[in-house]
């Protein structure tokens, strides 16, 4: 399969379940706002996704939305089944998706790195003749 095809593929089912997500859960316990579905993986065969979530709280209130996003997923297939054209329904596989975490914890290194040393923020940046 084409690169290209399994890309549009990706982001039509990332758009697709982000949005029935919001649709299908309703728990007191999910926080809708905190929940983003950050990407998904199609197989080349188109038989199994994988659905990246980003959870925003406590490893515990990461647990429980993904959980609660975890009970629908059938019925998330089903839907994606009748909406979108395909060959094959992929298997939903939701897991907790770590790299914004780990992104916020590079960006809190790299600010400790500065102010510690405060030369390296201090340098201008070369002036133009303005020719």
């Amino acid at each position: 399969m084409r690169p290209q095809r399994l890309t549009r593929i990706n982001q039509l089912l990332r758009q697709e379940v982000a949005e029935q997500i919001f649709r299908l859960v309703n728990d007191p316990d999910f926080d809708a706002a905190a929940v983003t579905v950050t990407r998904v993986i199609t197989s080349a065969d188109l038989r199994h996704a994988r659905v990246l979530v980003s959870v925003r709280g406590t490893p515990d209130e990461q647990k429980i939305a993904l959980d609660l996003i975890r009970q629908q997923r059938v019925e998330l297939q089903q839907i994606i089944n009748r909406k979108i054209r395909m060959k094959y329904t992929p298997q939903l596989i939701i897991e907790l998706d770590q790299s914004i975490a780990q992104g916020d914890q590079v960006l809190s290194l790299i600010a400790e790195m500065e102010a510690e040393h405060p030369e390296w923020t201090e340098s201008e940046p070369p002036k133009s003749t303005g020719e």
